[in-house]
């Protein structure tokens, strides 16, 4: 059963950047897509971005799209998730989730089988 710990969250002040981790540990999490996901303060859940297995393909939700950079290194077992230009907008608790297959769709078209506990970002003003 594969295992996803974030890290790397943190305060920072607008116009900031942070990256996020997600360490991945048992099973085979390199055959799988890996994909960002986040709790804003209303409580509402956001796609951020998502990565196919081999890190060849990136799928970017809205809140990403300019700012926010998706990556893995199937060696360590890692997704990062590097992010500019931070808004306040983007406080909220980052969660990685393991899709159900190797392609960035199933993070975006499904549920994701296996979630992370999350990290908290706060960006201040």
């Amino acid at each position: 059963q594969v295992q996803l710990v974030e890290s790397g969250g943190g305060l920072v002040q607008a116009g900031g950047s942070l990256r996020l981790s997600c360490a991945a540990s048992g099973g085979t999490p390199n055959l799988y897509a890996i994909g960002w996901f986040r709790q804003n303060l209303r409580k509402e859940r956001e796609f951020v971005a998502a990565i196919n297995w081999s890190g060849h393909s990136t799928y970017y939700g809205d809140v990403a799209k300019g700012r926010f950079t998706i990556s893995r290194d199937n060696a360590k077992n890692t997704v990062d998730l590097q992010m500019m230009s931070l808004k306040p907008e983007d406080t909220g608790v980052y969660v990685c989730a393991l899709g159900s297959g190797s392609q960035w769709a199933t993070i975006v078209q499904g549920e994701p089988p296996i979630w992370g506990q999350g990290t908290r970002v706060t960006v201040s003003s």
